[in-house]
């Protein structure tokens, strides 16, 4: 039996702004972009993988409250949104500081083993990304 991620999903707070960061920094590419009952959602993922990044509006589907509990959680930045892996950390890096994200951590080694970088995207999202 083989098992594979299919979807992520990571809470924006403007789906426009969300692209600038996903698609222009990061190089993401747009697969699909859906707007129902006042809100929207944009799928977004790496050429040549088949996870899909699903970008959407805490209150779409959701209570009031719910919804407001979600966006609370983003707005202090509580939610780490991903991990990515680069051929070129240091390029990389680069690009996404470059577009005007938050840097929060240089490209450095980690105690685990790992070289990695981090950023917040536009909503307070953690975005770490790792030397592949």
């Amino acid at each position: 039996m083989a098992l594979s991620i299919s979807a992520m999903f990571v809470p924006v707070h403007d789906p426009d702004v969300a692209l600038g960061f996903y698609r222009d920094a990061l190089g993401l590419a747009v697969r699909n972009d859906v707007a129902s009952g006042g809100f929207r959602w944009v799928t977004v993922g790496a050429p040549g993988q088949d996870v899909d990044i699903v970008l959407f509006q805490p209150h779409g589907g959701r209570s009031q409250a719910d919804g407001d509990a979600l966006l609370s959680l983003v707005t202090k930045g509580t939610l780490q949104a991903a991990i990515f892996r680069s051929d070129d950390l240091d390029a990389t890096f680069e690009k996404v500081r470059a577009s005007g994200a938050e840097v929060l951590q240089e490209p450095a080694s980690q105690p685990w083993g790992v070289r990695d970088c981090a950023f917040r995207d536009p909503s307070g999202n953690l975005v770490r990304i790792a030397q592949a």
